[in-house]
């Protein structure tokens, strides 16, 4: 594959596949520059929504400017001889690390860090009135230099327009995007209580949706739900009841604003990072 060129670029190989989309490792022959290309394949009408998708991820990125954000830096429509989009590219910022999913287990502190990073780029993101609505562990990157990276916005919704479809990921999406379709501030709150009670404690919390496929009621989501505290004895109080808090079924329970959950990581980061070994660029990779 690194003998392969897609115009300027050379391609040194894959980071990533999905159903309908692959991401590509490229560096740009002018400067050595490298990026990652998510490349779009669209074969017929049904394939429409995927463009409609990338384009909508380009539009939200060109709204945020955090350095927690990913960047994406342009779109390229891909046409064949009658003039049909055939692909799209998506020129992304490259960011050598891995997924919180797949990156080596992190310490307590290292892990508070990590949520802080992560709560100060939806806090950007919230200010500019776009919501994530897809936040999990394999939408966040860690680099080797200890950068934190929120991934994908092919789901993110901008305040005041059409949501369309509400997708998400059944253990991190919140109850009330099962039942009611609603993404906002609250249901981001909860994705990222989701997020971080994975990371914690190894476990995935109680899905929204249920094996019939139906949403799950409160009673039945506390029955399965297993306290942070239970799941991971190591966890600072504070942290264990922040997630709590960010999962609380009824979203009104949940903190109101992001900017409080933030808050509250800030003090427990200063209050847990003791010397270098606690930084994120001493991770064993």
């Amino acid at each position: 594959m690194s003998d392969m060129r897609i115009g300027k670029f050379t391609v040194l190989g894959q980071l990533g596949a999905g159903a309908h989309s692959s991401i590509l490792h490229i560096r740009r022959e002018e400067d050595s520059a490298n990026y990652a290309l998510k490349v779009v394949s669209l074969d017929g009408k049904d394939d429409q929504k995927y463009l409609l998708q990338a384009q909508h991820e380009f539009r939200v990125a060109q709204m945020l400017d955090h350095d927690n954000l990913i960047k994406v830096h342009a779109l390229e429509l891909v046409k064949d001889w009658l003039f049909r989009i055939k692909k799209v590219h998506l020129l992304i910022e490259f960011v050598n690390g891995k997924t919180l999913d797949t990156c080596p287990r992190l310490k307590l502190s290292q892990q508070v860090q990590v949520f802080k990073l992560i709560a100060d780029g939806l806090c950007h993101m919230h200010r500019r009135k776009v919501f994530h609505a897809d936040l999990k562990p394999n939408n966040v990157m860690l680099s080797q230099a200890g950068e934190v990276k929120i991934l994908d916005y092919g789901l993110s919704w901008i305040k005041g327009e059409e949501k369309g479809r509400v997708q998400g990921t059944p253990e991190y999406m919140a109850p009330e995007q099962a039942r009611q379709r609603q993404v906002n501030e609250r249901t981001d709150i909860y994705n990222f209580g989701a997020t971080m009670y994975r990371v914690a404690t190894l476990r995935l919390p109680p899905s929204a949706i249920g094996e019939d496929g139906t949403p799950v009621d409160s009673r039945t989501w506390q029955r399965q739900f297993k306290p942070v505290a239970e799941a991971n004895h190591a966890a600072p109080p504070v942290l264990c009841e922040l997630i709590t808090n960010c999962l609380a079924y009824n979203p009104h329970q949940r903190p109101e604003t992001m900017a409080q959950v933030q808050n509250t990581l800030d003090k427990l980061a200063d209050d847990m990072v003791r010397g270098p070994d606690d930084a994120l660029d001493n991770v064993d990779w």
